[in-house]
C-alpha cells in the first residue's frame, strides 16, 4: 500500500540540435547537442527531466530503468532511486546508464513537486533565492571576434561577473593560442569579471603549470580539469603550484568517485552533474560528501537542471551558464529563466522545475 499516487508511465526522447558554430574544446569538437528528454506520469501531472548524451540512452531508460520505476509511489523518489542503482549492476553504472538514471530521477522529482503543488526548490529545502552563474563558452573554434562578442555580452552586457573560456586546444598542442586566447579574453572583460579556463584534461602535469605561469595573470581565479579528472595525483599537484583553485569532477558518476575526489586533495571545488551523477538524489548526497571535506560545489552544464537543486544546497559555489545547453533548453522549454546580474532565481510560484516542453519544437529534432 502507498501513500501516494503511483507512477504510471516512463518514456524517453532523444532530440538532436545542431550548434549555431562548430564548437570544440581541447580534447573533443562537435556541431550538434543530443538532448534525451524524460517524463514521468502519476495522477494527472508529468515530470520532465532530462540528460545530455547519445540517443541510446532513451533505451537505456525505456528498457532498464522504466520497469523498475513503474508503479512506485511517486513520493518515495530516493527509494526509486536505490532501486534503479540496483536494477543496472550488470549493465555497469558510468557513461549512458548513469545519464538515464539521472534524468529519469529528475523527471521523478519535478513529478513529486508538481504533485504537491510546490516549486522544486522549495520541496527541496532552499537555503538561498538566488544562484550564481558564470558565463561559459569560449570554444577553441572561436576566433577574436566571436570570443569577444560573447565574453562582452555575457560581462558588459548582463553583468555575468565570471566567465570561463575553453583552453587545451588540439589536445595541449597549441600552448602559444592557449595564451593569446587567455589575453584576448582578459581585454575584454577588463577587471568587470573574474576569468575561469577549462583545459578539458588536455595538458600534463607540467605543462598545465606552464601555461598559467605564461599567461601571467593571477585574476584567472578558476582552472578546470587542467589534467585528465582521472589523474588525481596530477590535479592535486597542479593545485599546489597555482594560485587558481582548480575543479574537476563533471566525471563524477557516483558517490564513491565524489569521496575519492575529495579525499585525494585534487580539487578546491568539487565539480557536480546532476545530468550524470544520479540526478538530484545523488546530487545533494555528493554534495553532502564534498561539504563533509570542507569543499564547495560547483554545477556543471545543464543550468536549468541544476537552478533548483542548486538552490537546496548550503555548499554551493555556483552553477554553469552554459552556452549550448541554454541554447537547446531555451528552444526544448518554456519557463527559463534569466542570468542578468549573474544569478538566476527560480520561481517560487510554478510549481516543479517551471518549464514546460514546447512540444511543437520536439518533432523537428526527434531522432529516437
Amino acid at each position: 500500500m502507498t501513500d501516494g499516487p503511483s507512477v504510471t508511465a516512463v518514456t524517453a526522447r532523444a532530440l538532436t540540435v545542431p550548434t549555431d558554430a562548430p564548437e570544440a574544446d581541447g580534447t573533443f569538437a562537435w556541431d550538434s547537442t543530443t538532448m534525451v528528454l524524460v517524463q514521468a506520469r502519476a495522477a494527472d501531472q508529468a515530470g520532465t527531466g532530462w540528460t545530455y548524451a547519445p540517443g541510446a540512452t532513451s533505451a537505456v531508460v525505456q528498457e532498464l530503468l522504466a520497469p523498475v520505476v513503474t508503479g512506485r509511489d511517486a513520493m518515495d523518489v530516493p527509494g526509486a532511486a536505490d532501486a534503479m542503482a540496483r536494477a543496472v549492476r550488470n549493465a555497469g553504472r558510468p557513461g549512458l546508464v548513469g545519464c538515464a538514471i539521472s534524468a529519469v530521477d529528475v523527471a521523478l522529482w519535478d513529478l513529486k513537486a508538481r504533485l504537491l503543488g510546490l516549486a522544486l526548490h522549495q520541496l527541496l529545502g532552499a537555503v538561498r533565492a538566488e544562484v550564481p552563474v558564470y558565463g561559459s563558452g569560449g570554444f577553441t573554434t572561436y576566433d577574436e571576434a566571436r570570443l569577444a562578442e560573447q565574453l562582452g555580452g555575457w560581462v558588459h552586457g548582463q553583468g555575468i561577473p565570471r566567465v570561463k573560456i575553453k583552453i587545451g586546444e588540439a589536445r595541449g598542442t597549441a600552448e602559444d593560442r592557449d595564451v593569446l586566447r587567455m589575453r584576448q579574453a582578459r581585454r575584454v572583460i577588463d577587471d568587470a569579471a573574474e576569468l575561469f579556463v577549462d583545459a578539458n584534461g588536455a595538458y600534463g602535469r607540467a605543462q598545465a603549470v606552464r601555461v598559467l605561469e605564461r599567461v601571467g595573470d593571477p585574476r584567472i581565479t578558476w582552472f578546470e580539469e587542467p589534467v585528465s579528472s582521472d589523474d588525481l595525483v596530477g590535479l592535486a599537484q597542479v593545485r599546489a603550484a597555482v594560485p587558481a583553485d582548480v575543479a574537476a569532477g563533471e566525471y563524477a558518476w557516483d558517490l564513491f568517485t565524489v569521496r575519492r575526489m575529495c579525499e585525494s586533495g585534487a580539487v578546491d571545488c568539487q565539480q557536480l552533474d546532476v545530468s550524470r551523477c544520479g540526478g538530484i538524489t545523488e546530487f545533494l548526497r555528493a554534495a553532502a560528501v564534498a561539504a563533509a571535506h570542507g569543499l564547495e560545489v560547483s554545477g556543471h552544464c545543464a543550468p536549468h537542471l541544476h537552478a533548483h537543486v542548486a538552490a537546496a544546497v548550503p555548499n554551493l559555489r555556483h552553477l554553469e551558464w552554459f552556452h549550448d545547453h541554454v541554447r537547446v533548453e531555451s528552444m526544448v522549454f518554456d519557463g527559463t529563466l534569466d542570468p542578468a546580474g549573474g544569478t538566476v532565481r527560480p520561481d517560487p510560484g510554478s510549481p516543479g522545475h517551471g518549464l514546460t516542453v514546447r512540444e511543437d519544437v520536439v518533432p523537428e529534432h526527434l531522432v529516437r
